[in-house]
């Protein structure tokens, strides 16, 4: 039998970035494309470099892809030097940029998929670590939702 808490991050996580499965959601909307990779699919390189409130979509997103990276380094066993404010410079990407980003993120939440699917139980640095990444992804979820209402209807 699968650790329930285990069974819990997964699937929080996975609505975090994939979406709600099967049209129910825990806290995201309950319909198809609510996750992170389904809200910057429809985002384009152009609107991801318009200013909202001194950031940019993609300095959301490559800041969630490198908090991402930080995770899955402690979950390797590894003390990575991390800088914080160097994730959030990207302000101008152009489309290539922009797809490379959203391809990193993809494959850190792989990675970080991957890791859980390994694990029979959590201790707790890994279960704040886990935890911490789901509500840090979640909210940047909520962030770029909230700017691309900002830049679709700036009134």
């Amino acid at each position: 039998m699968e650790n329930p808490m285990l069974v819990a991050v997964k699937t929080l996580l996975k609505e975090t970035f994939d979406g709600p499965d099967k049209n129910a959601s825990w806290y995201t909307e309950a319909k198809p494309g609510s996750g992170l990779f389904g809200t910057l699919e429809k985002v384009s390189a152009e609107d991801a470099s318009i200013p909202v409130n001194g950031t940019t979509i993609a300095a959301q997103t490559d800041h969630t892809r490198y908090y991402l990276w930080v995770a899955n380094s402690y979950f390797n066993g590894e003390n990575p030097i991390k800088d914080w404010e160097a994730s959030w410079k990207i302000t101008n990407v152009d489309k290539i940029t922009w797809a490379q980003i959203n391809e990193e993120l993809q494959q850190e939440y792989t990675t970080l998929l991957n890791k859980i699917n390994s694990l029979d139980s959590l201790n707790e640095q890994s279960s704040h670590g886990l935890l911490g990444a789901i509500a840090h992804s979640a909210y940047h979820l909520g962030s770029i939702r909230q700017m691309i209402k900002a830049i679709k209807d700036p009134s």
